[in-house]
């Protein structure tokens, strides 16, 4: 994977958005389509979830960088690398030496030991899955409600909840408006679920919004599949747009719904080398 993500962000222009990158890299990396669907245990896309692993070492090599949360980018020196399999095995190598030696710094220090690679796609940003099991506890009509403000948060109005039964899995509408002249409503739905959500979930609301609208909105704390992506947005029918979990807790962190910033600082190790064998 890493070759193939440092030629993506090349190509989108030196940065991009995470799904975005890890999505174009598994479809290119990734060509049989059951291994690609494939969910690890997490219930995250393992194929996904290998591009962030990627991502992690090579943010560990320093040819991506992580000042910016939200945003994958190249650094000068991932600008430059054109990455054989070769190339990508020692980088490999030496990332998880470097962070054999830092564990092994850290134990005379005290210091916790969670510098490690992670194992899931969640663990990388911020504390999804604790989020993610917040959002997924809510009563359905709480998380009805919870979607109905996170709309009003990006800039709909006149939102509101309806959630009638057998009104095809339509849980509410808003308006959206594009400047004084043009808007137009907006149908969602909230999904709280925690597995894979397929292209028949995705034919069914927009049979559900026909003469309705042309615009619509699933929410979901679980994740779509590729099929499901692919119908959201079929040629010739209305498109749907999809807000999968990861995306689900990006917005709420940039819109601080239900999360609190805090400053977190790691320890410079090295600063503290020349003070260690002080008398």
């Amino acid at each position: 994977m890493f070759g193939p993500l440092l030629d993506a962000l090349r190509d989108a222009g030196g940065e991009g958005n995470p799904r975005e990158l890890s999505r174009k890299v598994a479809d290119l990396v990734v060509t049989d389509s059951a291994e690609r669907n494939r969910l690890n245990a997490t219930g995250t896309n393992a194929a996904e979830n290998e591009v962030a692993w990627a991502r992690e070492t090579l943010k560990r090599a320093q040819l991506i960088d992580s000042s910016e949360r939200g945003v994958w980018k190249l650094t000068d020196l991932g600008w430059k690398s054109f990455l054989t399999i070769e190339d990508a095995i020692k980088i490999r190598k030496q990332v998880s030496q470097e962070l054999q030696q830092t564990r092994k710094k850290s134990t005379k220090f005290e210091l916790d030991e969670s510098d490690s690679l992670p194992e899931s796609f969640g663990e990388i940003e911020i504390d999804q899955t604790s989020l993610l099991d917040v959002m997924r506890s809510l009563p359905p009509k709480g998380f009805e409600r919870l979607c109905s403000r996170l709309l009003q948060e990006l800039g709909f109005v006149g939102v509101e909840v309806t959630g009638r039964s057998g009104d095809g899995g339509i849980d509410g509408h808003g308006l959206i408006r594009v400047n004084d002249l043009v808007s137009f409503t907006v149908i969602f739905q909230c999904k709280r679920y925690q597995g894979s959500i397929g292209s028949p979930e995705i034919r069914s609301f927009r049979g559900a919004m026909s003469g309705r609208t042309d615009k619509g909105i699933i929410i979901s704390t679980g994740f779509f599949t590729r099929e499901a992506l692919i119908e959201a947005q079929r040629e010739g029918v209305p498109p749907i747009e999809l807000v999968d979990a990861e995306r689900l807790v990006m917005l709420m962190e940039k819109h601080g719904l239900g999360v609190k910033p805090r400053t977190v600082y790691d320890v410079d190790l090295d600063f503290f080398a020349p003070f260690i064998n002080s008398q």
